[in-house]
């Protein structure tokens, strides 16, 4: 059975811009909801055993909880698409081809995220594409040279696609004219409890034992830390709480795969106990940033009343490494005319049968 039409529902208008949602829905009842500002995933609906329906990602019913005073002044990003390059680069700065460039500096002394106005703070084109099995939706952005300090027009394709299988595919596509680091992520907090509780309860098992390790100001410089038998230790699946009781500010780690680069696998499973959801992460990427919502401000909640905050939502950012352009040998953190930058990362939602 095919997934039913993607339904457009308009949010408002930004710079003159109009918004709109767009509601990905397959026959099992899972809806994914993404606005054309940011790129962004405003919520997961998935249908609970009990026969109700839970939203298990952060994120608003209106554009204008995206410009709430709470929400600017915290910029957890929630659900969007980050680029032109996701984490940080440490102190704003890279050499290419003996050329240096400066880029906007918006986190302490580094560039975050791709900076002041990145690809979260852009509103893209969407285009809805029809397949024999599925329904898919294209979102289409150019990047000025010099944009943020970075070389390069850059043309960018990002295309959301939700499988019969409850499979939410994300396909990054990327061409430039110069030389330029590039790296996109998707940034969306999932709580598999649909929010009832915290994360803590949350099982997570990551394919790796090895992380990068950041410097004093949260970056990291080239050296690869193991993190067997120490909190950060995920590689045999552990309860958040467990490792959060041993950690100040819990996780925003990123860890590398031991998996051929470019190869799409699986890297992570997280499931919820209490409720027997489980999510299934396999990417492309060579590695992924694990952020648990330390820092994710209390004062955030959707529309309903549904409640973030800290330990209220975990990021599985896929990604090049961070800093990759300062870090020799990063794997496919710059991309050359001529090439094209491709990622993939697949979010695979699996109902347990509870017992």
């Amino acid at each position: 059975m095919k997934a039913t039409e993607i339904i457009v529902t308009a949010l408002g208008n930004y710079q003159g811009h109009q918004i709109s949602q767009y509601t990905l829905s397959n026959a099992a009842g899972l809806k994914v909801n993404i606005m054309n500002y940011g790129a962004t995933i405003t919520s997961i609906i998935i249908p609970t055993q009990d026969g109700q329906t839970k939203n298990i990602a952060c994120g608003f019913d209106s554009l204008e909880g995206y410009f709430s005073e709470d929400y600017l002044q915290n910029a957890p990003y929630f659900g969007c698409t980050v680029g032109r390059y996701a984490s940080r680069i440490k102190d704003g700065k890279f050499t290419i081809d003996g050329q240096d460039y400066n880029l906007a500096v918006n986190n302490g002394s580094n560039h975050l995220h791709g900076g002041l106005v990145g690809f979260d703070k852009k509103v893209w084109t969407a285009e809805i594409l029809d397949d024999r099995e599925s329904h898919t939706l294209k979102m289409s952005l150019h990047s000025e040279d010099m944009e943020e300090g970075y070389p390069g027009n850059v043309a960018i394709e990002v295309t959301f696609t939700l499988s019969e299988g409850n499979e939410l595919s994300i396909h990054y596509d990327a061409t430039t004219d110069k030389t330029t680091p590039l790296s996109l992520t998707n940034h969306t907090y999932f709580n598999l409890s649909g929010f009832s509780n915290t994360i803590e309860q949350h099982r997570v098992m990551i394919t790796s034992t090895t992380i990068l390790e950041p410097d004093h100001t949260n970056v990291p410089v080239g050296k690869v830390a193991s993190v067997l038998s120490t909190a950060a230790d995920l590689s045999t699946g552990r309860a958040l709480g467990e490792c959060f009781a041993q950690m100040e500010t819990g996780f925003e780690h990123y860890y590398t795969f031991d998996k051929p680069d470019g190869e799409l696998a699986l890297v992570a499973e997280i499931a919820d106990p209490q409720s027997g959801l489980q999510l299934q992460i396999l990417t492309t990427e060579p590695g992924a940033l694990f952020y648990t919502g330390f820092f994710t401000s209390d004062k955030l909640q959707r529309e309903n009343g549904e409640q973030y905050g800290k330990y209220r939502g975990l990021c599985f950012e896929t990604s090049r490494y961070p800093n990759g352009p300062n870090i020799p040998n990063s794997p496919r953190s710059i991309t050359k005319p001529k090439e094209r930058y491709t990622s993939e990362t697949i979010f695979k939602f699996i109902q347990q049968a509870l017992t």
